[in-house]
């Protein structure tokens, strides 16, 4: 049997100011797959999550959600794409204004005509499925990094998404932390046979969570495919950033001898 593809980018090409950031993107993500984008800073994988889920829209080609076009929807169907994906944002992206629980219920009040109840009791479910039962009338000042994410990734998901996008989940997470995240992505995609697509720099991340892994440079796919055949590349430039070295073809923006030279006038 096919397996079903959920997003599909045909062409895609973005640029900022003459810059090139996607450079026809092509590329296929299937049901229950997770997704991972890799690539140093400025490679424009986080530019193109951003287009993945409608909020760039790019200079040329199409973006298939399920088949739709979440691009050139009107503003209703773009909204109802929107209701089959949740989005954990680089930051977490919580209302410091609002407690965890109300940070967590508002996709369900903004898209949902649901009783209170039965959204408060959504909410502890999805809180408990990250391990932050009883955590609903805290503020996001009084958590740590780590919870913060654990309560993006529930408000993320309480809408019963098919798809979650995370933009760089392990960014400020100290590595058991960030290990901790990567498992919790694990389990959620199999307990709710949920697709990701996730964009991050860090390689032991990568391995971890990743079915399939594609590599942006210059704005290009140079190289997909599982994790063992990433690890086994004979690209130089995908073996020079997995290794993460800085003898390679990849361009420092700038040596340290530079520097010195900058601070002594040379």
């Amino acid at each position: 049997m096919e397996e079903k593809i959920v997003i599909k980018t045909e062409d895609l090409v973005k640029s900022y100011n003459g810059r090139i950031v996607l450079n026809n993107i092509n590329l296929t993500v299937k049901k229950g797959e997770t997704f991972v984008i890799i690539g140093g800073s400025g490679c424009g994988k986080s530019t193109l999550l951003r287009t993945m889920i409608g909020a760039i829209e790019p200079d040329k080609g199409k973006v298939l959600i399920n088949g739709k076009d979440i691009i050139r929807a009107s503003a209703k169907n773009k909204d109802v794409i929107k209701q089959n994906f949740g989005v954990l944002y680089q930051n977490a992206a919580l209302l410091n204004s609002l407690t965890v629980g109300q940070n967590v219920a508002l996709p369900l009040k903004e898209h949902g005509r649901l009783d209170p109840k039965i959204i408060d009791i959504v909410v502890k479910m999805k809180l408990e499925l990250v391990g932050l039962t009883g955590f609903e009338d805290l503020m996001p000042a009084e958590l740590s990094g780590g919870m913060k994410k654990r309560v993006g990734l529930a408000r993320a998901i309480v809408m019963d998404p098919e798809i979650v996008f995370y933009d760089e989940p392990g960014a400020g997470l100290d590595p058991i932390v960030t290990a901790m995240i990567d498992k919790l992505m694990e389990d959620l995609s199999k307990k709710l046979a949920i697709t990701s697509v996730v964009v991050t720099h860090k390689m032991e991340s990568a391995y971890r969570v990743a079915s399939k892994i594609v590599m942006l440079y210059q704005g290009r796919i140079i190289e997909m495919g599982t994790p063992d055949e990433i690890k086994n590349t004979a690209n130089p430039i995908v073996k020079q950033f997995i290794s993460g070295s800085y003898e390679g073809p990849i361009p420092l923006r700038r040596t340290a001898d530079d520097y010195l030279k900058s601070l002594i006038g040379g």
